[in-house]
């Protein structure tokens, strides 16, 4: 019995992932990210409205699809990037944003307006790198020092949160819990030196010869990678984020070492992952949704929406006063102040701890959904107003005389 109603409910998350692109598509104005086409019919399905579904027979599927969110988020991440310019002011950006939080959050606390103050002041620093990736690609603007400044900011917004998360966020002591972090850390830098390992001639031919026939080994070992580090994060008792990301990061260094056909491989991810899994999670997050305790008090979810921006947001206008154009800081701004999946991390972790108020916790969620609705629109429709000239996007006046109309996205390698 449990087993056909598990596969009841993967029929109609599957229908909602099917259905998606085709509403997207039919929908008049401004086209909106599938990922809100997923919360909401999520959120129809579930429970708390039709009741043709329910998420706790999906758990497994809708974590791998989190897994896999924060893998093409750390495997986008140029760890280079945060050594450089673009990386000291998102990180500079950051520590402003965790300033203005704290403040915000006391302030809340003191009202009698949330009770779980580090959970929601966490949640006003983050920002969805992965959730950002394919709505910013498909319209052009991870070019340039942009692009570049867009990753880092977008890098620093969810691996510095995943990490605070991962140690204090914990009913364990904040020691076992920073060994532990540091414990995966040096389990996946130990990971990066499998590639030379695998050099030998034998091994060579067989990925090679493997990695686009029915033997699929590149995906395949990416998949063991990746559940690897998620399991081993779980049984250290960290979020499983921690060990996507760090999965993702180790991909990137494994691509390289054995110059793999990364755009084929890349290919592949965006098939398995927002083909099925991470659409899977998001529909399951809209499950859980309660649409009541936001009815109740809307107020409270604008509050933490035009929170995201204040906090997060507005601090891009002075972080990139030296670096960027007005037009660029004010889509930085937007950029930046999206945010998602870490807030139903938050959330969760809030409710388990049972001092996060119900409605604290779904507005936080439904502000993200907002977010995602509204901010990277807004900040499209920015970039879509004025053509960007060759400094916009970081080149020489001789280099953009030689540089074809289509232009490499910095992430890609």
């Amino acid at each position: 019995m449990t087993l056909t109603r598990g596969l009841d409910d993967l029929v109609a998350v599957a229908l909602v992932a099917a259905l998606a692109p085709l509403v997207v598509g039919a929908l008049p104005g401004p086209r909106i990210p599938q990922v809100v086409v997923f919360l909401l019919g999520g959120v129809l399905i579930g429970p708390h409205v039709l009741g043709f579904a329910e998420s706790s027979s999906i758990q497994l599927l809708s974590n791998i699809g989190l897994g896999f969110l924060f893998l093409l988020a750390g495997y986008e991440l140029e760890p280079r990037l945060l050594r450089e310019q673009p990386g000291r002011l998102a990180i500079g950006g950051w520590l402003i944003s965790a300033a203005i939080a704290v403040g915000v959050a006391a302030g809340l606390t003191a009202a009698g307006y949330i009770r779980d103050y580090v959970p929601v002041g966490l949640a006003l620093t983050t920002t969805a790198l992965g959730t950002l990736l394919p709505i910013l690609r498909d319209n052009g603007m991870l070019v340039g020092r942009f692009g570049q400044d867009v990753f880092a900011a977008g890098a620093v917004g969810e691996l510095f949160p995943i990490l605070i998360i991962a140690v204090f966020l914990t009913k364990r002591g904040h020691f076992v819990a920073l060994a532990s972090v540091a414990g995966v850390g040096a389990l996946a830098l130990a990971l990066t030196v499998v590639p030379r390992l695998a050099r030998s001639v034998p091994v060579q031919r067989i990925v090679a010869e493997g990695q686009d026939a029915t033997g699929q080994v590149t995906l395949r070992w990416s998949m063991v990678l990746l559940f690897g580090l998620l399991a081993v994060a779980s049984r250290f008792g960290l979020d499983v984020v921690l060990g996507a990301v760090l999965a993702g990061m180790v991909l990137r260094g494994w691509t390289r070492r054995l110059s793999l056909d990364t755009t084929s491989l890349e290919r592949k991810f965006d098939t398995v992952g927002y083909g099925i899994f991470i659409p899977i999670f998001f529909i399951s997050s809209g499950m859980t949704l309660d649409l009541k305790a936001i009815s109740e008090d809307p107020l409270r979810l604008l509050t933490f929406f035009a929170l995201l921006l204040i906090v997060r947001g507005l601090p891009s206008l002075l972080v990139y006063r030296h670096t960027l154009p007005a037009r660029q800081r004010l889509e930085m701004t937007f950029i930046t102040a999206t945010t998602l999946p870490l807030l139903i991390a938050l959330a969760a972790v809030g409710e388990q701890d049972g001092v996060m108020l119900p409605a604290t916790a779904a507005s936080m969620i439904g502000a993200g959904v907002l977010s995602v609705l509204v901010y990277p629109l807004i900040a499209v429709a920015l970039h879509r107003r004025a053509a960007l000239t060759p400094a916009d996007v970081g080149m020489t006046e001789a280099r953009a005389a030689g540089t074809s109309a289509q232009v490499q996205d910095p992430g890609k390698h």
